[in-house]
């Protein structure tokens, strides 16, 4: 797995108290998602592998569409650090 500049960037600036934040949360959820992408490209078969990717990406999902409603320009600068999405520009 690659690890992009954000990752260490993240890590020196998170400290104890900052985990619950919701950069932090979205953050770790796109590092398992990573991690379980690149078992399940191993092991194809791996139903429960599978269900427990399905579940982080559903709270991935909800976290950043929440984060999407609070605050937008954080929104877009988190999901262009991780690479997560395309931003739409018109």
């Amino acid at each position: 797995m690659v690890k992009n500049s954000f990752i260490s960037v993240i890590s020196q600036k998170e400290n104890e108290e900052n985990r619950g934040s919701v950069e932090f949360q979205v953050f770790s959820f796109t590092t398992k998602i990573r991690k379980l992408t690149s078992h399940l490209e191993l092991h194809k078969k791996d139903s429960s592998s599978q269900r427990g990717l399905r579940k982080v990406l559903g709270k991935r999902q909800r976290l950043l569409a929440y984060l999407s409603k609070k605050n937008r320009e954080r929104y877009k600068e988190l999901i262009g650090e991780l690479n997560i999405r395309e931003i739409k520009t018109r």
